[in-house]
């Protein structure tokens, strides 16, 4: 059984394939790869593409920042200030548990934030961008 789909991983090859897909490239091998290399750079310099890819940086290069310096705010104040963290909150809870509960909460609530964020803003044109991929692989003989 061979593989032609473009999204297939190629360095998994080899397992119980056909012997084209396993390692023996041919000249029509070759070709298919460069066809597909060619789609991929095009889908790539697309105003799509670059729109997704920017949809993606916009939400997850602050998000990494603001949770980094929240951490590391924790593990700062945790070390230089001892005093501070224990300070009780309500009975044997001081400010410290309350903190390290807030970065499990922090944690959720981000992941929830990003799988919403990648379900309404980027899912539906990386799909799009996916199945264009697909059809120009075809028609330049990269997948059949």
């Amino acid at each position: 059984m061979s593989y032609d789909d473009p999204w297939y991983d190629a360095l998994a090859s080899g397992w119980g394939e056909s012997p084209r897909a396993a390692g023996a490239p041919s000249a029509r091998c070759e070709q298919d790869t460069a066809a597909a290399a060619d789609v991929y750079l095009e889908i790539q310099r697309s105003a799509a593409f670059q729109e997704v890819r920017g949809r993606y940086r916009r939400f997850v290069v602050p998000g990494v920042v603001i949770f980094f310096a929240w951490y590391l705010a924790y593990v700062v104040t945790a070390t230089t200030a001892p005093g501070l963290m224990a300070r009780p909150v309500a009975g044997a809870v001081n400010l410290g548990m309350l903190a390290g509960l807030g970065q499990f909460l922090t944690t959720f609530v981000l992941t929830w934030a990003y799988v919403r964020h990648a379900r309404l803003r980027r899912d539906r044109a990386a799909l799009q961008l996916r199945w264009d991929t697909q059809e120009l692989a075809r028609g330049r003989g990269g997948a059949s």
